[in-house]
């Protein structure tokens, strides 16, 4: 078991490396069921509403999620969350032989993405709050940096793997994948032993404490405005990133390998956003320099991306989109984790998953069907512009100008 203090960074590598393994086969699944849903339907209410139920869960459960990372021991909660996702993945892998009819397969894989979104809601916060027992404070933005660039490496990987699988052989392949991906990723977790965490006092209730969380992120004007852009970021994200797979097969071409292209481009950029940050780290003095300007490029690539008319030029904006993606990812879990007491930074990172469990849906709620009226061009337009005033506003907020 790998335990002593001097070996940190083998320790904190090796998580993850562990929870890398795992995203491939989680990545894998969820290109899958998007694929599937996209080309079967090429509907974007039907992705939309496909998306909004499947992320759903994530936000109510991660409020809980982070008050019970915050009270009981994390890698417990990480393992169990793994297996529960894996057994649900391999209950719906056994039953898909026995189901006849297309709507009763939309249903079951829906039913499938709930309960994997609820492990999610478990999992996510958790493992934002471990890699502070991992790692020293003055190291964070490196080793969340590169904890990016390895995430990003096996999200590069994952739509190749998962165009291959559903190119010779069926969904059920990527299911299996997933269920492997996991039983590795468990037995490499088991051994690591975190250090000694910093146990929240307990409270009558879990409601009490998820209103502890509430009233701490509120009072701390820093954490309240880091949380409110990653609100606006992850809602305005919606167009230009995750309807991007509909743009494609409307625009250049309704096939796997068109979507694949362009999930390499965005992971491309991730995994490079996340090799930049773990030698950069960013501008030294000034997190709130780092994060204004990659806002603004992140804006300014989605106006291009929507402008654009040649399917090259739109996967290299696309890779642009995704370096400045991990960057803001990469300088917004740093100072979260800086600017939150030990106790309490569970139910912080729970108030953080759940935020993104719940502006992902609703831009996809509301993005989704408008892009069946208007073009998808526009939105992504009109939300690129949006995203360089959230840029403006970071820039010159006086509470974020802090490390």
């Amino acid at each position: 078991m790998i335990e002593t203090q001097d070996n940190w960074r083998k320790r904190a590598i090796l998580f993850f490396t562990s929870q890398s393994i795992t995203l491939f086969g989680s990545q894998i699944v969820q290109m899958a069921i998007v694929w599937y849903v996209t080309l079967q339907t090429n509907s974007g209410a039907w992705v939309a509403a496909f998306s909004v139920f499947s992320y759903l869960p994530q936000f109510f459960v991660s409020l809980v999620g982070g008050v019970w990372a915050d009270r009981y021991n994390r890698k417990y909660l990480i393992i169990g969350a793994d297996a529960l996702i894996a057994a649900v993945t391999l209950l719906i892998m056994l039953i898909i032989p026995y189901i006849t009819s297309e709507p009763m397969l939309l249903v079951a894989l829906l039913l499938m993405s709930i309960i994997r979104s609820a492990g999610a809601g478990i999992q996510n916060p958790a493992v934002n709050a471990s890699i502070p027992q991992l790692v020293p404070e003055e190291h964070l933005m490196r080793y969340n940096g590169i904890n990016a660039t390895m995430q990003s490496i096996v999200q590069f990987a994952a739509p190749a793997a998962a165009a291959a699988v559903l190119s010779s052989n069926s969904l059920r392949s990527t299911f299996a994948i997933d269920i492997l991906t996991a039983i590795i990723g468990i037995g490499l977790f088991s051994c690591i032993r975190l250090s000694k965490q910093e146990k929240a006092q307990k409270v009558p209730s879990i409601w009490a404490d998820i209103s502890i969380e509430a009233r701490y992120a509120y009072s701390c004007i820093a954490i309240r405005k880091i949380l409110m852009i990653y609100g606006l970021f992850i809602f305005l994200t919606v167009p230009a990133g995750y309807l991007s797979g509909l743009l494609v097969s409307r625009v250049y071409g309704n096939t796997y390998w068109y979507l694949t292209a362009v999930e390499l481009a965005g992971f491309g950029g991730m995994m490079v956003g996340g090799l930049l940050m773990s030698f950069w780290g960013g501008f030294k003095s000034r997190r709130q320099l780092t994060l204004a300007a990659v806002l603004a490029l992140f804006g300014t690539m989605a106006i291009g991306m929507g402008i654009s008319r040649f399917f090259v030029l739109y996967l290299v904006l696309m890779t642009l989109y995704g370096v400045a993606l991990t960057i803001v990812q990469t300088t917004i879990t740093t100072m979260l984790q800086g600017k939150t007491e030990s106790s309490i930074q569970g139910r912080v990172f729970g108030l953080m998953s759940a935020l993104y469990s719940s502006c992902y849906p609703i831009g996809m709620a509301l993005f989704g069907p408008m892009a069946d009226r208007l073009p998808l061009q526009w939105i992504m337009v009109i939300s690129g512009i949006a995203l360089i005033i959230v840029a403006g506003m970071a820039y010159c907020d006086p509470h974020l100008n802090s490390n």
